[in-house]
């Protein structure tokens, strides 16, 4: 019986003017033909797709896709669009000449393809979806707000969003270097942005050129002695500020130095070394040249009394502003409901004023007593008697042992310092995720990636003619049937001989032919009677 169910499940498909044309469209049939051209639909999908991942190959292999790295920066200011100094961040600041110099250097390539490389990296910026979702969100308020509802709208748009991530892109073929070349040329570029990032922004950003070695022979005691004493005072600023800032008391493994330990090691050579020959000089009168000294000493105060009053003006201008300055400030929230709400907003303007004042009164009592030591030096020499040669030796190996210990302390600062930096500080602060690669699945995988929607669309178009092809001689199939019953003369009888006949017609012609069978019978009987008569 399930045989004779599945074989009698038919779908009839009627024309409305003429019933004598209706067709029954037997599922068996729809299946029959479905598996007769599964099999060209198969090697005719495989070939597809293999004619189309050639294609794409050779596509890929010509065109040539740029290499792409993916990099982020973690560290305080960037989700604010800003570097660690404070100031606008630039990203583009990954590809500047500095690092694409020591790149080309290192690698040994030309440098005359600085501009070429520069010109074919782009980089841009990874915004989460989770952020466009609210970035547009703020966009529909804006739109739907209006009359007093405009300010609370614009209160909610205050908000940007920076990207913390990049993609930088490296199109090499157009900047002349094979893939081996730019792979090699984009990696580099982007780890030795690491120790530029380090040097813009660690120890070199404050410490800067100002105790950088100088020729402290090239001028007279005096000045020299000035000289050391910048050093070493922006030296201790330097490492006081450092010292401040870290909270984990950090400790170099390179130097075995704490900024605590480095900040007392300059306040001993300032306040030993240097006073002890400052001393010297100052209680014998010691001086390459008398007068040219006494001229420097007058210079040095006349601009300390135009520095002193400049400090000075300034001071009671910060202070003025501090008492005139609302530290607080009351905002009363008046909501729909009627209920009122009060706030209490501190304001950071206040603090950055008392600081500012603080460094500008630090300021003001260095030169006040700046002024007041030139002053005692002017004095001193201009009733000094000249330097013998033996006091100027033995102050010049004096000098000598003071650079030394200076330029020492230079380095085991700056060690100390690159270190708490690149380990603390910037540990996380540039990142890169994802270097760029040449291997053999790179490539596969670009050259599957640019063929998948092809092969995606081919293989899609494929099914669609394979179904509609099978459909459509299913139709043609069980259209035949009605004509082989009635004895159609317009049959066509070359398309029987590639079509298989249902059961169903089978019996009936059986059927037909037994019926045929029994007149015949009995017309031999009766003549075998009228015979016998």
């Amino acid at each position: 019986m399930a045989k004779n169910d599945s074989r009698n499940l038919n779908v009839t498909i009627r024309s409305q003017d003429d019933r004598s044309s209706d067709v029954v469209l037997s599922m068996s049939t729809i299946f029959h033909m479905l598996g007769k051209y599964f099999l060209p639909w198969i090697i005719i999908s495989v070939m597809a797709a293999v004619l189309l991942l050639g294609v794409s190959t050779v596509s890929t292999l010509h065109r040539k896709p740029p290499l792409t790295a993916l990099v982020s920066f973690t560290y305080n200011g960037i989700e604010k669009g800003l570097d660690p100094a404070g100031r606008t961040f630039d990203v583009n600041t990954l590809k500047n000449t500095t690092v694409l110099e020591s790149t080309l250097t290192e690698l040994g390539k030309d440098l005359d393809s600085i501009e070429d490389i520069r010109e074919n990296i782009t980089i841009e910026g990874i915004i989460p979806s989770d952020a466009i979702d609210k970035l547009t969100t703020y966009k529909s308020v804006m739109d739907t707000a209006v009359n007093g509802s405009l300010s609370a709208a614009q209160a909610v748009l205050d908000v940007s969003w920076y990207p913390t991530q990049f993609k930088v892109r490296f199109d090499y073929a157009g900047a002349g270097f094979g893939k081996n070349d730019g792979v090699q040329i984009l990696n580099t570029m982007l780890d030795n942005y690491r120790d530029y990032f380090y040097t813009q922004y660690g120890y070199n950003a404050n410490l800067g050129v100002a105790v950088s070695a100088v020729n402290y022979s090239d001028y007279d005691y005096t000045e020299a002695v000035d000289l050391f004493k910048t050093s070493l005072t922006t030296l201790e600023k330097y490492v006081k500020e450092l010292a401040d800032h870290e909270t984990v008391r950090y400790r170099s493994v390179a130097t075995g130095r704490t900024f605590n330990d480095l900040y007392q090691a300059v306040k001993a050579v300032e306040t030993i070394d240097l006073d002890v020959l400052s001393s010297k000089i100052f209680v014998n009168n010691l001086t390459k040249d008398k007068q040219e000294s006494i001229n420097y000493y007058t210079y040095r105060m006349e601009d300390l009394e135009r520095e002193q009053k400049s400090l000075t003006e300034v001071l009671d201008s910060i202070e003025a502003s501090i008492k005139s300055y609302q530290k607080d400030t009351i905002v009363v929230m008046q909501g729909t409901d009627g209920n009122s709400a009060t706030l209490s907003q501190s304001s950071e303007e206040y603090d950055k004023l008392l600081e500012r004042k603080l460094n500008v009164a630090t300021d003001l009592a260095e030169a006040k007593r700046s002024y007041a030591y030139y002053e005692a030096r002017k004095k001193a020499l201009e009733s000094s008697k000249n330097v013998t040669d033996e006091q100027k030796e033995s102050l010049e190996k004096e000098f000598e042992a003071l650079n030394t210990k200076l330029t020492d302390l230079v380095d085991v600062i700056n060690a100390t310092a690159e270190e708490y930096y690149e380990t603390v500080e910037y540990a996380n602060a540039y990142n890169v995720l994802v270097p760029a690669v040449n291997s053999a699945s790179n490539t596969i995988s670009d050259i599957v990636k640019h063929a998948f929607f092809m092969i995606l669309v081919v293989e899609a178009l494929i099914f669609v003619i394979y179904i509609a092809v099978s459909f459509i001689k299913a139709i043609k199939c069980d259209y035949k049937k009605p004509a082989l019953v009635t004895g159609d003369p317009d049959d066509d009888d070359d398309d029987d001989e590639d079509e298989e006949l249902p059961e169903v017609i089978e019996e009936i012609a059986s059927e037909e032919e037994k019926n045929s069978s029994k007149p015949a019978g009995n017309a031999d009987s009766k003549k075998n009677k009228n015979r016998r008569k």
